[in-house]
């Protein structure tokens, strides 16, 4: 007798885990274009100053010392470029993102910043990552381990990629944790945020699911112990803006 397929949140829907993976698709690639720009609009410019302290926290060395990060969901290429720019001529940056249309605008990117010999851009799935074990110094993941379907596998796979004392840094969004910020924050992203990316990308439904996707999200603690289960060391997090969004960070020991 056929098993039935497993479930898994797409916003607030139950959907086949099997198809989550294409609906994330289909979103980011309405939003490709637009993607930076509504960023900015959906965090009041605040994602800029997240992303500065990742950054800061990842501190790849600024000497001509090897160091290879790897950048996963990160199509448009801003988390490897502001590292890239914090680094020295020893760093090289591998921006591996499901989503081609998300990778096409990062490649033009790095070419407009004469950023192709230090960051390079491969199609694939943070749950079978095509890259040897302990192939990279630091792992980092910006707002996008929330769409993909088995969280476990892309923290297994992160753990197995990172060479020892290795780091491993995810920047999400998170619980507010501030009374009344909260509410705030909820009519902001239920009722201005789907509006916004209407007139913007000329796609609600998309924000839509991913202010929903935000609030589906384990909370710290809990996505913590994930961390810690996939092997890591050293757990812990910091939390951001009341809670708007957190940076969560392991070692491979």
């Amino acid at each position: 007798m056929d098993q039935p397929d497993q479930t898994t949140h797409f916003g607030f829907r139950d959907v086949p885990l099997s198809d989550k993976q294409t609906l994330v698709n289909d979103v980011f690639h309405s939003v490709a274009q637009r993607y930076d720009l509504m960023n900015d609009l959906m965090s009041a410019g605040l994602h800029r100053v997240w992303k500065d302290l990742m950054i800061n926290a990842l501190n790849p060395p600024r000497g001509d010392t090897p160091f290879a990060l790897l950048d996963v969901a990160g199509g448009t290429g801003d988390i490897a470029f502001r590292a890239a720019g914090a680094a020295g001529p020893g760093f090289k940056a591998t921006v591996c993102d499901i989503n081609s249309d998300m990778l096409e605008v990062g490649r033009q990117r790095a070419a407009a910043r004469q950023l192709d010999d230090r960051v390079s851009f491969v199609e694939g799935n943070a749950e079978e990552l095509a890259f040897p074990n302990r192939a990279f110094d630091a792992y980092t993941i910006a707002f996008g381990i929330r769409n993909v379907p088995r969280i476990d596998r892309a923290l297994s796979e992160a753990f197995r990629v990172l060479r020892p004392g290795g780091r491993f840094l995810c920047l999400e969004f998170s619980t507010v944790d501030v009374p009344g910020l909260d509410r705030i924050y909820d009519l902001f992203s239920f009722k201005v945020i789907p509006p916004l990316g209407r007139a913007v990308t000329g796609d609600a439904a998309s924000y839509q699911y991913l202010v929903e996707s935000i609030r589906k999200f384990p909370k710290p603690g809990a996505f913590a112990e994930m961390i810690g289960a996939a092997g890591f060391s050293r757990v812990g997090w910091q939390s951001f803006s009341g809670g708007i969004a957190a940076l969560h960070s392991g070692w491979r020991l």
